[in-house]
């Protein structure tokens, strides 16, 4: 297959225009995606346009991934119904350092090759030009009437917030990003995700107006779960790449946790398995259900790719002893089993405190196990707690020293999946 022939099968291409597939097939070729950086890392949400830079990388072209420190000082409209609010730049910088680390382990930096991959950051280009110049050589390219077309400045001019001329400018500035890496790196290529594509043609649009150029694009699908939940978000926020931010355990559970449906067309999307692979997997699947062959599978691959494999073990592990026998008594683990649960979240708690004996709901919130005693309340009311695998549902429950395992820890399950390790102090 080719490279076009293959993102399509995988269900990770939704626009193109006329001319790419023939101009990857001709020559090697560079491209690029941006990323914003509104925080110091990524989450999985920013897989899809990493492994789209891979699989164009495997294909023998050359992956440019810029990170937006200028453009993020902005905004991008996209996707959006209000402002967001602007970062300092600190922060910014921040952001922008602790994704280009995170980028460099997915790509080949290797400059002997001639595909290397590279790093790039629009403030390199856009610290040194005015205002004045911006209007002048490239705002005149572009008319306002074809800048306002475009759906994410629309839907904003039509909504109640509108858009203020800050962010209308992303589109213009976006473009000239492609614009820049056409000249200077002979970049011919823009890929995104699909609510980027009015921003991507802006910039093909100003590399044939500005420079007499051509250029090519195409995007990818936003990602989206089959029971319309929002991808990549669990009760705990987004899922990161960071592993201090989303442990490699958590990582793995979220993957380990898709239903059958997100699973069939995950495993398309993020691993790198081939098609007689993945059909396998999904027939042997299919056949029998309870085995969840396809979302082990799902969680080793993207473990693995993302954290590598010693963390994957790990979390293999700590799921083996959270999961494997929860009919056996929490006593029957042992205090290496408890301490060596990599990734389950762990809190102290004052050991006089659990002597003296506390209500379960005022434990539970001063844990952090829940973020306050309403919550905590109505999760115990529901049946959703276990202390040491049992289930407590008595809000008058008193927690106390003859509950400590090995005479120091506590396991706290919340809901079917989430645990977490009490440790007296």
């Amino acid at each position: 297959m080719t490279l076009v022939e293959e993102l399509r099968w995988r269900g990770m291409l939704q626009d193109i225009m006329p001319g790419t597939a023939e101009q990857l097939q001709k020559e090697m070729t560079t491209a690029y995606i941006g990323f914003d950086p509104t925080a110091d890392s990524l989450h999985i949400g920013s897989l899809v346009p990493i492994l789209l830079l891979v699989h164009l990388q495997k294909a023998g072209h050359k992956p440019i991934a810029l990170v937006g420190g200028a453009t993020g000082m902005i905004g991008d409209p996209s996707g959006r119904s209000e402002e967001r609010n602007l970062l300092s730049e600190d922060q910014l910088q921040k952001n922008v350092d602790g994704i280009g680390s995170q980028l460099a382990r997915f790509l080949d930096f290797d400059p002997s090759k001639p595909n290397a991959a590279e790093m790039a950051n629009n403030y390199d280009w856009f610290k040194d030009i005015s205002f004045i110049s911006f209007l002048r050589d490239t705002g005149k390219h572009i008319t306002v009437n074809y800048m306002m077309a475009k759906d994410s400045v629309r839907k904003r001019i039509e909504g109640e917030t509108g858009i203020s001329y800050t962010e209308f400018a992303y589109q213009l500035m976006q473009g000239y990003d492609f614009y820049w890496l056409y000249q200077h790196k002979n970049c011919k290529m823009q890929m995104g995700g699909s609510d980027q594509w009015g921003n991507i043609t802006t910039g093909t649009e100003l590399i044939r107006r500005k420079a007499g150029g051509e250029a090519f694009a195409f995007t990818c699908p936003l990602i989206t779960k089959a029971d319309g939940g929002k991808f990549g978000k669990t009760e705990k926020g987004n899922v990161w790449l960071d592993a201090a931010r989303t442990t490699p355990y958590q990582f793995y559970q979220f993957w380990l946790q898709a239903s059958d449906a997100d699973a069939e067309k995950w495993i398309k999307i993020f691993t790198f398995l081939t098609k007689d692979t993945i059909e396998n997997l999904v027939e042997t699947h299919r056949q029998n259900p309870a085995a969840r062959e396809l979302q082990r599978t799902l969680a080793k691959e993207l473990t693995t790719f993302v954290h590598g494999e010693e963390e994957y073990r790990k979390a293999v592990e700590t799921t083996e002893k959270l999961f494997a026998n929860q009919s056996a008594p929490a006593e029957s683990l042992s205090i290496d089993d408890l301490e060596g649960m990599d990734g389950v979240i762990k809190f102290d708690y004052a050991l006089d405190k659990i002597n003296a004996g506390t209500d379960i709901v005022s434990f539970l919130a001063e844990t952090g196990v829940f973020p306050s005693k309403g919550e905590a309340r109505k999760m115990v009311q529901g049946g959703g707690v276990s202390v040491n695998r049992n289930k407590i549902d008595n809000l008058q429950f008193n927690i106390d020293g003859s509950l400590l395992l090995h005479g120091k820890y506590l396991l706290v399950q919340k809901g079917k999946k989430n645990y977490y390790l009490v440790k007296a102090v």
